[in-house]
C-alpha cells in the first residue's frame, strides 16, 4: 500500500470536517467533488450557494450537493464567529464592529470555524497568497502550547532502489518557513517534525539534527546552535529518538555512521532530517527531488494549534486532493486516532 493509499484509507475511516474557503475556484471545486465522491472528508464550502452551485454545474461536478455551504454574508451565521474573533483579539484593539467585517473574509471565517469546534482543518491558497493564509491562521488559531514557531516539512518519496530513509521515505524540515531559527525554534521544529513523521509518514521518528560537523569534528557558533537545540529537544521530549550534531552522510549512511558517530542511536538510520536553516533545507529537498527523482509531499505546515495547509497558486487538482488527504490525517493524528 502506497503512502497516499494508506492516508486515504485512514481519512475515510476517520472522516474529518474540512473547510475549503476558496469555494468557487475551479480546481478547488474539482478537488472537493473528488473528496466527496470518495468519502475522504466532510466538506465545508464558504461562499454564496448560487455561485458555488453554478460553478459546479458549469464544471460538470455532481457531488458538490453533498457539501455544507455557508455564506459569509449571512449575519445570523457569522455573528457567533465575529463575537469569538473580537474576544480573541480584544487585547489587540479588535472591536465587534471590526470583527463583523473581518469574518466576511472566508480565510478568517474558516479558521474561526475550526477554533469554535465546528470544523477540524482547512486547506487554502489556490487563490490566496501564503501570507494571507498564514495571517488568518496565526491570528485565530495561533500555535500549539509550547510551540512558538510554524515550520514546513516535506515527505520525500524516494526511488525503490534507494537504500536510505525508511520505507523509501525521508521527512525533511524546515524547508519552507523559518529562515534562521534560533536553538529554541530549531528544537520546536524537530519536535513538530517528529509528529509529522509519526502521523503522516507513519514511521517511528528517528531524528537527526544536521550540521557541517559530526560530534565535535568542527567548532563554530552555528554548530553550537545545533548542539543547544539537541539539548533542548532532550529536555522537552525525553522519549524522542534524536541526536546531533550530525553531518548528513553520518545521519543516513550506516558505514559512515560507524566511523563518525559510533554508539549514536540515530546515526546511520535517521528517517527525519532537521536542517539548521531554511536555505539549507529548501536547497536540499529540491536537489533530492531533481537528482534522485524523488516525490516531494508538502510543504506540510507544522506547529499551528489546528491543521491548516497552504497551496501553491499553481497547484493542480491532484495536488489539492493530496494536500487535503494530508491535512485530514494531521487532524486525525492530533486526536490520537
Amino acid at each position: 500500500m502506497t503512502l497516499f493509499e494508506r492516508l486515504t484509507a485512514k481519512a475515510v475511516q476517520h472522516k474529518q470536517k474540512l473547510v475549503l474557503p476558496e469555494s468557487t475556484e475551479p480546481r478547488t471545486l474539482q478537488a472537493a467533488d473528488r473528496v466527496l465522491a470518495d468519502g475522504i472528508a466532510e466538506v465545508i464550502l464558504i461562499g454564496k450557494r448560487k455561485e458555488i452551485e453554478t460553478a459546479a454545474f458549469d464544471l460538470g461536478l455532481t457531488n458538490i450537493a453533498k457539501a455544507h455551504i455557508f455564506d459569509p454574508e449571512d449575519v445570523e451565521f457569522t455573528e457567533p464567529y465575529a463575537e469569538l474573533f473580537a474576544e480573541l483579539r480584544a487585547k489587540k484593539g479588535m472591536t465587534l464592529a471590526k470583527a463583523r467585517e473581518i469574518v466576511k473574509n472566508p480565510l478568517y471565517l474558516g479558521c474561526l470555524m475550526i477554533k469554535k469546534g465546528d470544523a477540524d482543518c482547512m486547506v487554502a491558497g489556490a487563490l490566496s497568497p501564503t501570507s494571507h493564509v498564514l495571517r488568518a491562521a496565526f491570528q485565530v488559531l495561533k500555535t500549539k502550547p509550547g510551540i512558538s514557531v510554524v515550520s514546513g516539512a516535506f515527505i520525500m518519496l524516494l526511488p525503490e532502489n534507494c537504500p536510505y530513509g525508511e520505507d523509501n521515505m525521508l521527512v525533511l524540515a524546515d524547508c519552507a518557513v523559518v529562515p534562521a531559527p534560533t536553538s529554541e525554534e530549531l528544537a520546536e521544529i524537530a519536535i513538530a517534525t517528529a509528529k509529522t513523521t509519526k502521523n503522516i509518514a507513519g514511521l517511528d521518528p528517528v531524528v537527526a539534527m544536521l550540521s557541517f560537523s559530526t560530534k565535535g569534528s568542527a567548532e563554530h557558533e552555528r554548530v553550537d546552535l545545533v548542539r543547544e537545540a539537541v539539548r533542548l529537544v532532550h529536555q522537552k521530549d525525553p522519549e524522542l529518538v534524536v541526536d546531533g550534531e550530525l553531518q548528513s552522510d553520518a545521519a543516513i549512511v550506516p558505514a559512515i555512521a560507524e566511523k563518525k558517530a559510533p554508539g549514536s542511536p540515530v546515526a546511520g538510520h535517521a528517517n527525519t532530517l532537521v536542517f539548521p536553516s531554511l536555505e539549507v533545507g529548501n536547497i536540499a529537498y529540491k536537489l533530492i527531488q531533481r537528482l534522485a527523482g524523488a516525490g516531494a509531499v508538502g510543504p506540510i505546515l507544522q506547529g499551528l494549534a489546528a491543521p491548516v495547509n497552504d497551496l501553491s497558486r499553481g497547484a493542480t487538482v491532484d495536488d489539492i486532493v493530496n494536500t487535503i488527504i494530508v491535512t485530514c490525517n494531521q487532524a486525525i493524528g492530533e486526536k490520537g486516532l
